[in-house]
């Protein structure tokens, strides 16, 4: 099955304009896609934040990362989180993160033994009718003012509808106490499909559990954002996939499918926005200048979340600024969007930061 979502929408390039003109002059080169988003044309938080205030505002349905602008919209919306990579476990400062601790032959065994722990867990019953909710910490930085300014921890949530759509109602995201309707991209006239835009359980379930099919559908699916590296966009994408309500044999296939992208290494010690150190799988975009981490527990090899960082000065940042965290908090099923699972608002404050 193939994406139907664009990447890039006709439609956006007013906005685009508008933005661009308020920001510093582009970086000169090209910075990663989140999830996040991933996984992707992006929709920055500020074009958001305007269009919230209209009668129909869009938001992505991905988790807020930096996921690859190309012009000097890019410099509007990036997330950052605010670590120091430092020895042993002891929890990151606030600021930047330095270093990178790689380990080329380790990631391929790592990722089989995540692939393994994925693929043992129990399928979750989820109907077309129901919502996937996901609920994060997030640092993000504004540096339209032309250097990264870190803002404290928030809370992320979204409620993803699971219909196959194409939809133009596709849930809720609740950021930081502000809550936004999901409505479909702008140029998505007939709704957003199931996708890479809009990964469904159902959708998730079509892809192919062989990890060499996997990948082969993903390297020629993946969509293209600037100057990216291939190897880099597949391994954005599978990184914006990771997390959430997944089938299991997927999950499981996903990571086999990275273990065998060029480039890919293990990283030691590694935190996530909330400080919870772990072992990160990672990447680095040496065109860009940017390195992307995926982050574990180092016991049961859970996903915990995922960060990004300059390993080149850049106008904006030194190298080590981190310029997306996040810290997965919880995941469930629930039947209408802006329901939470119960428990969720007795711990709603924790990890404050």
């Amino acid at each position: 099955m193939k994406d139907t979502k664009a990447s890039a929408s006709p439609e956006r390039h007013d906005d685009r304009d508008e933005i661009a003109r308020l920001l510093p002059a582009p970086a000169g080169r090209d910075l990663p896609r989140e999830r996040h988003l991933r996984r992707k044309e992006l929709l920055m938080r500020q074009i958001d934040r305007d269009r919230a205030a209209s009668a129909h505002p869009s938001r992505r349905l991905l988790r807020p990362a930096l996921l690859a602008p190309v012009t000097a919209l890019a410099l509007g919306g990036v997330l950052a989180g605010g670590f120091a990579l430092s020895g042993g476990d002891r929890e990151p400062a606030a600021g930047t993160a330095s270093g990178t601790a790689t380990d080329m032959q380790p990631a391929a065994a790592l990722l089989r033994q995540i692939s393994g722990v994925a693929g043992k867990k129990a399928a979750p019953a989820v109907r077309d009718d129901q919502f996937v909710y996901t609920r994060e910490k997030i640092r993000e930085t504004d540096i339209t003012s032309g250097k990264a300014v870190v803002s404290p921890l928030k809370d992320y949530e979204k409620w993803i509808a699971q219909e196959p759509g194409p939809l133009k109602k596709l849930g809720l995201i609740r950021s930081d106490g502000e809550t936004f309707p999901l409505n479909a991209e702008l140029g998505d006239t007939n709704g957003t499909p199931a996708g890479f835009s809009r990964p469904t359980y159902q959708w998730l379930s079509s892809l192919p559990t062989d990890p060499t099919q996997l990948l082969d559908y993903l390297y020629a699916n993946t969509p293209q954002v600037g100057q990216r590296e291939r190897d880099q966009a597949v391994f954005e994408q599978i990184g914006e996939l990771l997390g959430g309500v997944m089938p299991p044999r997927t999950a499981a296939a996903l990571y086999e499918a990275a273990a065998r992208i060029p480039g890919v290494t293990r990283t030691p010690q590694a935190w996530d926005a909330i400080g919870r150190p772990g072992i990160g799988i990672a990447r680095d975009d040496k065109r860009n200048g940017v390195h992307t981490e995926w982050v574990f527990d180092r016991k049961d090899l859970s996903f915990l979340g995922f960060r990004s960082y300059l390993i080149k000065d850049a106008p904006y940042g030194k190298a080590g600024t981190l310029l997306s965290s996040t810290a997965q908090i919880r995941t469930a099923v629930v039947n209408k969007p802006g329901e939470e699972p119960p428990g969720t608002a007795g711990t709603r404050d924790d990890h404050k930061g």
